[in-house]
């Protein structure tokens, strides 16, 4: 039996969601459960970790209340984590499991250990270089953020340090998680991708309709602000 436990992240309002996730899953010999999501859209206010000024700031415009949501369910998925010592596989509830899956899993967790977080899933194409082989398998570094969150592995202590940065929300769960220099947690990731997230389809529904890049004085404004953050503050958002 492998050392691993397994979380699918799915908010109680979506039993369609979950049914298409426990599908999927009852195809492995695996052991997993639902972790039921905190439903931003049920927040009454900004919880204690958003800093609303600061990433308005900094980004240019709030983060949205599901947005928020889908940050604090993956930081409740890392208690979870810390809470049993025990290596977690993260999922959100909306992903196929490609015929490599559970042998990519075997693979992973026999056959290398020196990590901290490996994506399972992207939805971008990226260049890479080569960690390790294993077997079919890559164990790859990204060069690029690839996108996505609904499918990783972490180990306990990795969790930790995700948890101590994740006092302060700043930016969306997937940005965060790929944010290095920031928290300190190296991303891996296993090449070719066990699990598909190409169909998948976000319950993050709230992004206003004109949240647009910014432009103008809007951007030249935000820009100055990152600058200052970057070089006055003892915990900047962008690190050198």
């Amino acid at each position: 039996m492998l050392n691993l436990q397994i979380v699918v992240i799915s908010l109680l309002r979506s039993p369609l969601r979950r049914e298409k996730a426990r599908s999927e899953l009852s195809k492995t010999s695996l052991n997993w459960s639902f972790l039921d999501a905190v439903d931003g859209s049920q927040l009454q206010s900004f919880p204690p970790e958003y800093n609303s000024r600061k990433v308005r700031r900094l980004l240019g415009f709030d983060m949205t209340q599901n947005e928020i949501g889908c940050f604090l369910s993956h930081k409740k998925a890392w208690q979870t984590c810390l809470k049993n010592n025990q290596p977690t596989l993260i999922f959100e509830d909306d992903f196929i499991l490609l015929p490599h899956f559970e042998k990519t899993l075997q693979l992973l967790l026999t056959e290398f250990h020196d990590w901290q977080l490996i994506r399972l899933q992207a939805l971008a194409k990226t260049q890479h270089d080569i960690v390790k082989i294993i077997g079919e398998i890559s164990i790859v570094k990204n060069h690029a953020d690839p996108l996505g969150a609904t499918a990783y592995i972490i180990k306990p202590e990795a969790a930790k340090i995700l948890i101590e940065h994740a006092k302060d929300i700043y930016e969306p769960l997937d940005h965060f998680l790929e944010h290095e220099k920031k928290h300190g947690v190296e991303i891996l990731a296993v090449k070719p991708y066990p699990v598909d997230i190409s169909k998948a389809q976000s319950t993050i529904s709230d992004r206003p309709d004109d949240r647009k890049p910014i432009k103008g004085i809007r951007k030249k404004i935000r820009s100055f602000n990152r600058v200052v953050d970057r070089v006055f503050s003892n915990d900047p958002w962008f690190p050198k």
